[in-house]
């Protein structure tokens, strides 16, 4: 009744009814089987950016492979789909069932993004699932969590009945074989948690205890009970030829943002960037060989349909075979009429020479991410690229044709000047100036200087730094934007409140857990949509609860402070970090460790994990 409900009167009534009938190309519909797990994945976004996400496409169909259980999805609803659902008081819905999502064994969340948590209790509610994890009883699905920002999962302890810490493709399955083994025992859902929780990197926060100091400072998370880890390590796939990876993926019904085959080369990064927590806690480097590339490609191909490969990684030019491979897949497709794409280009003219080959038919722009607008700043970030290596690449990029042009910057980095800020624009102005050389004048050439705000993120050397002030992060958006005239080059820069708030929660303890939820009270959902985000009730919401959000932006900490995510193994050790903090004062590069071993911690995680060439 409640599938025929929603295609005939509600779907109509919505903006864009794809995002919620399913049956797209190779999605999975299996007929439910008395002892069957029912597993749900939940993005806490639309439906167009979830299925971009590449998580979600490897681990939905590794689950469906298996007999024993039965994976569907569940996206959050844009605002006309969830005032109908409140309005006729119907539950959140998976796709390809339409089954309520409270009638599920799992609901598993991506935690992909901190802006996106508000979704998370919304989409709770909005499935009649209670919101914190004491509340629910054995009548209700176990909520966990993953994804990059699991490396510190204390903000949402209040919410997440259990979380999974690291790489998902071989816990996933531990999981549900524990799941299976609980339940035909009949055990109780908190015996049940208890069991999980002897699963490496899985982090049940109900069986941990937070302590505070006077000052307001993490004290200790221990555990609450005998035989549970002090640390939680993460998991880590070490083979990356053995490891799932899907033949076929779902085809959308709706343009998304990443509408092509994804093909992941390789995970981990070895450059160090000292702002950057992907590049540490997705260590060690792990690649794919070519002909395990090539095999995954023309399946992919032939179940798709798809006339575009991207070749996705944190630094997709790094792959050790990359000429190797594209060659391969250029004589394999381009004749079919199948392009390959790279997200992401390395500073340096011959990663052009590359990027012209495969993208030589349509020439829509090319990136690059000097990260700092002065080389003492780049030296301080550990971003190990210079102007004139910034120029060489452009004055390729330029003679090969490419006329659209975008560089990255961060605004706020540790040390920054005014006189670093001003390099923006200068380097901005030195592009125009090189393509002028060669075209002679600056005609076609649109040039977009692009600035995040720096935020201090956990397990990154820079984890011990304080989160410039809103005021002064606008001040220095508007001194850079002042120095930059003409039509030919503009720039664009984030949302101060919106990295503010993203540095309160991505640092916070489990005392933001309650801010979370009286956000949510107030409306506040889709944060990261800039129609929808209310800041002014992000600050009443703090208010509210007593809670200072500077305490967790912009305050420097001690060298001795406990973090809320210290008990969080990702495998770089503190003493790492806090090393290339002071690399980073000293302005001291740090060398890519594919070159020689710098004794991040990561090899000691667990035992026989091997870096980046060895044996």
């Amino acid at each position: 009744m409640l599938k025929d409900k929603i295609i005939d009167e509600i779907l109509p009534r919505v903006e864009k009814p794809a995002r919620y009938i399913g049956n797209e190309l190779n999605s999975v519909h299996k007929n439910y089987v008395d002892g069957m797990i029912r597993f749900v994945f939940a993005f806490p976004d639309i439906y167009e950016i979830g299925m971009s996400h590449l998580g979600i496409k490897i681990l939905y169909h590794l689950l469906n492979d298996r007999e024993d259980v039965s994976c569907e999805r569940v996206f959050a609803p844009w605002v006309d789909m969830e005032e109908i659902l409140k309005n006729e008081s119907l539950p959140l819905f998976s796709l390809e069932s339409m089954t309520p999502v409270k009638n599920f064994d799992f609901v598993g969340f991506t935690l992909q993004y901190e802006m996106s948590y508000t979704n998370i209790l919304n989409m709770l509610s909005l499935a009649g699932i209670p919101l914190d994890a004491a509340d629910r009883d054995e009548s209700h699905p176990l909520v966990i969590a993953g994804g990059p920002c699991a490396c510190n999962p204390e903000p949402l302890a209040q919410f997440i009945d259990f979380f999974v810490i690291g790489e998902g493709e071989e816990v996933i399955g531990e999981i549900m074989d524990v799941y299976n083994d609980c339940r035909g025992k009949g055990l109780a859902r908190k015996d049940m948690l208890r069991r999980m929780a002897d699963i490496p990197g899985v982090y049940v926060p109900s069986l941990y205890v937070m302590t505070y100091n006077e000052d307001g400072t993490v004290r200790s998370v221990k555990p609450s009970c005998g035989g549970l880890p002090t640390k939680i390590k993460k998991r880590v796939v070490r083979n990356m030829d053995e490891a799932y990876y899907p033949d076929k993926i779902i085809v959308p019904y709706l343009q998304t943002v990443h509408d092509r085959i994804m093909l992941e080369i390789f995970r981990g990064c070895t450059h160090g960037c000292r702002f950057c927590q992907a590049g540490m806690i997705y260590r060690p480097i792990r690649e794919r060989s070519v002909d395990k590339l090539m095999e995954l490609a023309k399946k992919l191909v032939a179940s798709t349909g798809y006339d575009e490969i991207s070749l996705v990684s944190l630094s997709s030019c790094d792959y050790t075979f990359l000429s190797e491979l594209i060659d391969a897949l250029m004589d394999e497709f381009k004749e079919k009429g199948i392009g390959v794409s790279l997200p992401s280009l390395r500073i340096d003219a011959g990663y052009v020479d590359i990027f012209n080959k495969i993208e030589e038919v349509r020439k829509s722009g090319i990136t690059f991410a000097p990260e700092a607008g002065s080389q003492r700043l780049r030296d301080v970030i550990n971003k190990n690229v210079t102007e004139q290596d910034l120029v060489n690449a452009v004055c390729s990029a330029f003679k090969f044709g490419w006329r659209t042009l975008k560089l990255y910057f961060m605004i706020g980095l540790p040390t920054e000047t005014d006189e670093d800020l001003e390099g923006i624009p200068i380097l901005g102005r030195r592009v125009l100036d090189e393509y002028k050389k060669i075209h002679g004048n600056t005609r076609g050439l649109k040039v977009t200087l692009s600035a995040s705000a720096f935020v201090p993120k956990p397990h990154t050397p820079f984890q011990w730094e304080a989160q410039d002030s809103i005021e002064e992060l606008v001040r220095k958006q508007y001194h850079v934007k002042s120095k930059i005239k003409g039509h030919v080059m503009r720039f664009t820069y984030h949302d101060a409140q919106l990295s503010f708030l993203e540095a309160v929660i991505s640092r916070g303890d489990r005392r933001i857990s309650m801010v979370l939820k009286k956000a949510w009270e107030k409306g506040c959902r889709f944060d990261s949509w800039n129609e929808y985000f209310d800041f002014d009730s992000w600050m009443q919401a703090f208010e509210e609860c007593g809670i200072d959000p500077g305490f967790y932006a912009s305050r420097k900490r001690s060298d001795d402070e406990v973090f809320p995510w210290d008990h969080i193994d990702v495998g770089v050790t503190k003493e790492f970090l806090k090393r290339e903090r002071d690399r980073a004062y000293k302005q001291k590069n740090t060398f890519d460790c594919r070159k020689h071993c710098i004794k991040c911690g990561i090899q000691d995680l667990e035992e026989g994990l091997k870096c980046y060439g060895q044996a």
